[in-house]
Parts: structure tokens; sequence; C-alpha cells
């Protein structure tokens, strides 16, 4: 057994890729799908195209590569998190689509109970805030809102999960209902301290227990993949949310070590070891990833829009055909022009936490064009991830000596890293595979499955294939922030 197929379940896309025992990536196979917007602020995924896309790049990439099922030593997920559904137990049936984690059709609710203190029992037990953002909120709309749910979840005759337990449900035919620790820590319903599902978050959402899933270690048995579905049955030894993935292919795994993964979103992780560390600028405490029973934990910083606003250039505005135009246009923008896009186009993360804001752009004159707005995009990613590192170095001082790894499609670009460094006044690094997600998810299942090296290994091989260090002056890079911040200030009183 010579391969780990890692499954990368994303927002957008699913993807498929066959590592080998170096680590090495063999082939990769992409399928896009359908995002629907039934109303302003909601977003949603039809269930079946999550477990279709995910089945056929799983084909196509072990077509590509030649190779077969009995060569595959195991399978690791990474997946999209917060991301809710709930499925009929006896047919499999999912009661409505998928409510995606970036959908805010939950803010009155997370507003009321707001207002009625509950925010700091949610802190206490879960690490999280009240926001739309996690999985609890949702799985209580689906509940309330599909008619029937309800009585038939209070019966034990739903399952929810969130896209990796869907998708271990699917490759074992229903035999596992299981999640993962570093899942499970981001639907608002589990205690993060005493490693379980909480009663009382279950009791304050109104969430019957028996829809949830058995929760388990990063690498784990998590079942076998059916033999009709790949020629012979492939067991399933590793899973992480996506964000946690990236922090084990980056390697992060001292206290103190930092990442930030530019997909959809960005969001960046801060190792903070064996005790989690409880926020005081709004960032979340969460599980990095869970080992032998271990669990090692982290502060997270979560911006909404990243590569999402290349995506619209590139299918709202038009401008551009295809994301490498970006970058090329960027370097064109007139430098006289101080173009700043907030791109809260459903709503602000951390550390704002502010579901209400949309989209602005600041800046304009008559001269502006598709370059000030492509410079403008590629920047507000830079902004965003200094609002993080602020809070994260306010919470955890050891960060402010740590290079900050970056990873995902838009750390491709060198315009995006550089304009990084310059406004965060720090080296940034990034390794030689930008598909750092797939890769953590592979190494998990290649340490269960014993062909991987262990983590001090692992550590000690990562590289960075480029460096970007800060070549801004300080006068410039504190104008160009505070200008930065009057105009997120400015968005959210818009918000009113």
């Amino acid at each position: 057994m010579t391969h780990i197929l890692a499954i990368d379940q994303g927002t957008t896309s699913s993807r498929a890729i066959l590592f080998d025992t170096a680590l090495k990536i063999v082939a990769t196979a992409q399928e896009e799908f359908e995002q629907h917007y039934p109303a302003s602020g909601w977003v949603e995924h039809d269930c079946s195209d999550l477990w279709t896309t995910t089945a056929a790049t799983c084909r196509a990439v072990m077509e590509k590569a030649g190779v077969k099922a009995a060569d595959i030593a195991g399978i690791g997920i990474t997946n999209q998190r917060e991301t809710t559904l709930i499925w009929d137990r006896a047919t499999g049936e999912p009661i409505h689509n998928a409510i995606v984690w970036q959908d805010r059709r939950t803010s009155d609710f997370c507003r009321a109970l707001k207002a009625d203190g509950h925010e700091q029992t949610v802190t206490d037990r879960t690490g999280l805030l009240l926001d739309p953002y996690f999985s609890g909120t949702k799985v209580a709309w689906l509940l309330d809102n599909v008619e029937g749910a309800r009585a038939r979840a209070e019966a034990g005759e739903l399952a929810f999960g969130t896209v990796d337990t869907w998708l271990i449900w699917k490759l074992t035919g229903g035999a596992q209902h299981v999640t993962d620790a570093t899942n499970a820590a981001r639907t608002m319903l589990y205690d993060i301290r005493k490693g379980r599902w909480s009663q009382t978050m279950c009791d304050l959402l109104n969430v019957p227990m028996s829809l949830l899933p058995e929760v388990k270690d990063c690498a784990a048995e998590f079942g076998m993949a059916r033999a009709d579905l790949f020629g012979a049955e492939i067991p399933i030894l590793g899973v992480a949310g996506d964000q946690q993935a990236a922090t084990i292919g980056q390697a992060c795994f001292e206290p103190g070590m930092l990442k930030s993964t530019y997909g959809t979103g960005c969001f960046a992780l801060l190792n903070t070891g064996a005790e989690p560390v409880t926020s005081k600028n709004r960032l979340l405490t969460t599980i990095a990833y869970q080992l032998d029973g271990k669990p090692t934990y982290a502060l997270e910083g979560s911006i909404f829009i990243a590569g999402a606003v290349v995506q619209w250039l590139r299918d709202g505005l038009k401008i551009i055909r295809s994301a490498s135009e970006t970058q090329p246009l960027a370097e064109k923008a007139d430098d006289a022009q101080d173009v700043i896009c907030v791109p809260a186009f459903t709503g602000l993360g951390a550390p704002y936490w502010n579901a209400e804001c949309r989209g602005a752009m600041f800046g304009l004159t008559r001269g502006s064009g598709p370059e000030e707005f492509a410079r403008a995009a590629l920047q507000s990613v830079g902004y965003q991830t200094r609002d993080l590192l602020e809070a994260m170095t306010a919470d955890w001082p050891e960060a402010r000596e740590t290079a900050l790894r970056v990873d995902g499609g838009m750390s491709a670009s060198d315009f995006a890293m550089q304009f990084l460094s310059d406004i965060i006044g720090a080296r940034v690094e990034r390794p030689p595979v930008l598909e750092t997600t797939a890769m953590g998810a592979a190494w998990l299942a290649g340490q269960q499955a014993g062909i991987l090296p262990p983590m001090a290994d692992f550590a000690k091989d990562w590289s960075a294939e480029k460096g970007f260090t800060p070549a801004m002056d300080e006068e410039t890079r504190a104008r160009k922030y505070g200008a930065w911040k009057r105009a997120v200030q400015a968005t959210i009183d818009f918000a009113g």
C-alpha cells in the first residue's frame, strides 16, 4: 500500500489528491458545484452535490494515477467546517439543502440569545461566540422550519452532521455516524474542555442529543469505504476540519506557531498547546487537533471573504476571466489612489463579529477602474489578516516572534503575500505545496495506517518555497492600516 487518498471537500469545489509515502502529490482531480442563494445572506449547497463531486473526484484521481483501491493504505478527509446537514437515518435522504458556514439566516436568533445573556455560557463551554457562522443555530433552524423535523429528531429518526460526517456516512453506506474533535468543536454543541457533547448547549439551542455523531480523534478508525465505490474497501483513517488540517500540514505543532490559510475565506490559527486560552479580543478558542485522546488547542481568527473577493471580481463585476489575471491588474494600479475594499459580503468575522455588515469600497475617483479594484481586493486580505494578528498577539504575546506560514490558493499571489508581509511587518513563509489542507488529512491517515513518519520527523521536513520580508516603512504601514480601520468603522456604522 503505497498511497494515501485525501478528500478535500471545500465550499466551492470538491477535490481528491493522491499522495505517495513521501507526501508528494501523485495526482489531483477537482470539480466545482453550484452555490445556492435562496435569500439575501443565505447560502446553501445541494447535499447530493457534496457527495457526487467527492465520489467522482476520488474515482477520477485513481484513474488518472493508475492506482487501485488495493494500493491505498487509507483515506484522509478534510472539509469545509460548520456547514450543516440533517438526514433520515433509515433512507439517508437529507431533509433540506445543506446550510453553508457563510449563511446568516440565524442572526436574529443569535442576537436574542446574546440579549438574554447567554454568550458567556457559549464561550465557556465551546470557546465560540454567538454567531450564525456555527452549526448549532443552523441545526435549530432546520428543526424549526422543516415540516415534521423536530418530531422526527426527537424520535431518533434523524442524524446531524458537518460535511465530514455526511461523507463518511455515504462512503460507509450508512454504517458510521461519526466525526472528529476538530469538527465537533465548531458546532457550538461540544464542550472543548470536557471533550464531549454539551447537554447545556443542546438544551440552550433545543437540539436533541440523539442527532449527534460519535466524536473520535483526528487519526482513528472511521469505518470502511464501500467496495462498490472504488473496487475494494478502503479504511477511512484521518479527519480534520480544513483549517485544522492546514495547521497540521504546515507542521505548526509547537505552541506559538501560526498559520493562515487563504481559500474562500481566510483563517489564522495559533497553536496554544495543551491548555485552552480564552480570548479577550473576540477570537475563538478551538481544538487544533486531537491525537491519542489528547487535544491541542488554538486561538483562531476567521475572515469570511478572502479568495471569494477574487471570485466577486470575476463573477460579480466581470472585470477578470480568471483569478490569475488579478495580480497583473493590481500591479498596474495607480499609486496615487488609495482605494480600500471592505469585503463584508456576508458580514464581518473576527475580531468584529458583525453579521449585519455588507461590503463597501472607499476612496473611489473618476479614474478608478479594474486595476484599482483588483489591488484593493488583494490588499483587503492583508488588512484583515493584520486585524487577526493584532488580536492574537494581545491574547498570546509569544506570537509576536513567529513567522506567518501561509497556504491556500490565494497565497500563490506574490503581490498579495508581499503586501501581507508589508502590512503586518513580519516575515511570511510559503511552502512548496500549497495544498497543505489535503496534506494534513493525508498525514493523519498515513499515521494511523503506519506508513508515514511521526510528528517530529514530519515537522523537520517542512520548508519554505519562498519567504517575503517587509519592504514598507513604518510610517506608510501605519497610515495605510489607519485608513483601513476607518473604512471598517464606516462600514459598521453604515450597517446601523
